[in-house]
């Protein structure tokens, strides 16, 4: 169609664009308008910037990690070029002094299974260092770092360059000079006319300087292992204090499962002080988690945290006939239809209405520790069930023997009532030991 130049007359809108589509006898049309025509070409450029914002990702990414497999990659490179070169510079040392070879490579290769010992140790000490961190144990190698940012640096290097650094404060290696001056200080020369040292004596002061370092590294393992084994051992002892005063008897379960034992007999494996320390702190650790396992099972927490205690355990008038009696727990005030929750892990005993205790939810605890919560409106649960600590078991009412809404609290061992205040105080106390 041949252009025409436009023909606009005063007060009448511009004609619209059109686009129909045919199917048969059924001819459909649609206008397109400009706020339509707008909204495609942000559609457009929103997908064109999400898809050049989701490359840019995926190809920043990609970059990030290959650099830091580079950076690892030249790290453990120059790891090995530094254990290469001072090899061969004892090589050339010794060579040139005309000592033993064989005596030498000894020497060498005691160093290199110290620093092997090393690493081995350093795989199994942090298995038992992330135990001790989850058990929420401070590890005073952390505390006394002198800033966040070398503590970090510390916390990322400490394993895989416990050695490096021991070799790097040897040489005084800090930067390119400082190598290039270490390697001219091994270099062949005739002993020194003011202190009479020769290579051979520098050779030993290394190896001895070497050695030293090792084994400074190894005493702080050693020191850090202690100070972890010494807390989890204080606070294991601190929860059996508190479950020992609650009425909770430790000793006697910790010799029953000390008593299951058993195995064919097979001769000692020679173990050295490492092995043993390392030994102690697993063995600490496993005692403060079977101390915070016991605790979590036994009811030492609230039924109702934040509830006003309205009538203590012990001898008081009855409110019905008016006369002594003893009350075997302790009352909550709370309105009706409150949620009451388990104050320790168990298994369901009862669900249901019992007596005076109106609806009453049981549970049993294990060590003949059993608790009850009566007067219930409604029960959450049904015998058989399983439930954790702070898990809503019921609804607060005032059915049974009640003179009006609160929830009745009891804790009974092997069939005896026991004042739950003990409880609940010991639990108060344990919250400063539990992770």
């Amino acid at each position: 169609m041949a252009d025409r130049p436009e023909n606009r007359v005063f007060g009448k809108r511009e004609k619209q664009h059109l686009i129909i589509l045919a199917s048969g006898d059924r001819v459909r049309h649609m206008t397109v308008r400009p706020w339509m025509t707008a909204i495609a070409f942000c559609v457009a450029g929103m997908f064109t910037v999400g898809y050049l914002a989701a490359t840019s990702y995926l190809v920043l990414r990609d970059g990030l990690i290959g650099a830091t497999m580079a950076r690892q990659a030249r790290m453990q490179h120059d790891y090995e070029d530094r254990i290469s070169s001072l090899r061969a510079q004892v090589d050339r040392v010794t060579s040139r002094q005309l000592l033993d070879q064989q005596v030498v490579e000894e020497k060498v290769e005691k160093l290199f299974r110290q620093q092997l010992a090393l690493t081995e140790r350093n795989g199994k000490l942090d298995t038992l260092l992330n135990r001790a961190g989850n058990a929420g144990l401070p590890d005073p190698a952390l505390e006394a770092a002198p800033a966040p940012d070398v503590q970090a640096t510390q916390a990322y290097g400490r394993q895989a360059s416990a050695g490096q650094n021991a070799i790097d404060r040897l040489l005084g290696r800090t930067d390119a000079g400082a190598k290039q001056a270490s390697v001219a200080a091994l270099a062949y020369a005739a002993p020194s006319a003011g202190t009479g040292e020769s290579v051979a004596d520098r050779a030993d002061r290394m190896f001895s300087r070497v050695t030293l370092s090792l084994k400074d590294i190894e005493r702080q393992q050693l020191s850090r292992i202690q100070a972890l084994t010494a807390g989890a051992e204080q606070t294991a002892d601190a929860i059996e204090s508190i479950l020992t005063r609650t009425g909770i008897d430790v000793a006697d379960k910790s010799a029953e499962a000390a008593d299951a034992i058993g195995g064919p007999f097979v001769e000692p494996e020679a173990t050295d002080s490492f092995e043993q320390t390392l030994g102690g702190l697993d063995t600490a650790l496993n005692r403060l988690d079977e101390m915070r396992d016991t605790a979590r099972r036994l009811p030492f927490a609230n039924p109702s945290p934040g509830s006003q205690i309205t009538s203590r355990f012990g001898n008081r008038t009855d409110p019905f006939v008016g006369r002594l009696a003893l009350h075997a727990g302790i009352d909550f005030r709370l309105p009706t239809g409150s949620q009451v929750h388990a104050t320790g892990a168990g298994t369901v005993l009862t669900a249901g209405r019992s007596g005076g205790y109106g609806i009453l939810v049981e549970i049993d605890h294990g060590n003949g520790i059993v608790t009850r919560y009566a007067h219930l409106s409604r029960s959450l649960v049904k015998a058989g069930d399983t439930v954790d600590t702070g898990d809503a078991i019921g609804l607060s009412g005032t059915t049974g023997r009640s003179t009006g809404p609160h929830l009745h609290y009891e804790v009974r061992r092997d069939g005896r009532a026991t004042d739950p205040a003990r409880f609940l105080s010991a639990g108060m106390k344990l919250s400063d030991y539990m992770n």
